[in-house]
């Protein structure tokens, strides 16, 4: 019995902060080792196109090598969580779909709805549809995902208001950082939920993956590859009762 309820409650999570190489298999083989490594029912994230990096003037190879890839996460898969996004086509057009695979099974995928400009995303991606922006559930647990950009948008946070997890894969720059730190904090505390951050350390990238809880308190190291926390999901709870936001407006 208590066995039951320490699965329920406690919930062990990676954040990966690799480097992006421009060779796709070495960015495979680091992310399937990773899923390997990682303790049985672990809920990992990877950064956003943590594959491939964006690589436009490869988008159909870098489509291609998602199929291969897919198969690969759903066979490591088999006794835990893996979260990652990655170039995909359908139709004409190229997506960037966040992908969640559960015991050899995918069982949530939503595409990037917000692109940013300044990157020209715009000119390489369609966007996903809003409304694809729901919470999905892992052993129980809700959850949800914002892909890097969509971070600053407060709209979002409250489409999401009411999950226990919210997982933001990213390529986010070091010019910004001080604006990711902060949005991603304030995301946890204005949602009284945990928010996993993961983001590449290549040269230029903000690094910041972390594991941060209700109460605002980040568990990061911008020197590793991999942060690892065990969370306590009551945090949420608790959290939720004290400060009661219902109807809030973020």
């Amino acid at each position: 019995m208590r066995k039951e309820v320490w699965l329920m409650i406690f919930k062990n999570i990676v954040t990966l902060q690799p480097k992006i190489y421009q060779d796709f298999y070495t960015n495979l083989d680091f992310l399937v080792e990773q899923i390997q490594k990682a303790p049985k029912d672990s809920l990992i994230l990877a950064p956003e196109v943590a594959l491939t990096g964006f690589s436009y003037q490869r988008m159909e190879e870098a489509s291609e090598f998602s199929k291969i890839a897919t198969q690969k996460f759903l066979d490591a898969s088999t006794d835990k969580t893996f979260m990652t996004t990655m170039i995909e086509k359908k139709g004409r057009g190229f997506f960037n779909n966040f992908k969640v695979f559960w015991h050899n099974t995918l069982i949530h995928k939503q595409s990037k709805s917000k692109l940013f400009a300044l990157g020209n995303e715009h000119l390489h991606f369609q966007a996903g549809d809003e409304e694809e922006c729901v919470p999905f559930v892992i052993d129980g647990v809700k959850c949800a995902a914002l892909i890097c950009y969509e971070l600053r948008f407060i709209e979002k946070w409250q489409k999401i208001q009411d999950v226990e997890i919210i997982f933001i894969p990213a390529q986010w720059g070091e010019v910004r950082k001080e604006h990711f730190v902060t949005l991603a904090r304030a995301l946890a505390i204005a949602n009284q939920c945990y928010v996993v951050v993961s983001n590449p350390r290549n040269l230029q990238m903000a690094k910041n993956s972390a594991i941060i809880t209700p109460y605002g308190i980040m568990h990061k190291n911008d020197k590793k590859p991999c942060i690892e926390v065990e969370i306590n999901l009551e945090e949420v709870e608790h959290m939720r009762k004290h400060i009661q936001l219902r109807g809030m407006s973020v």
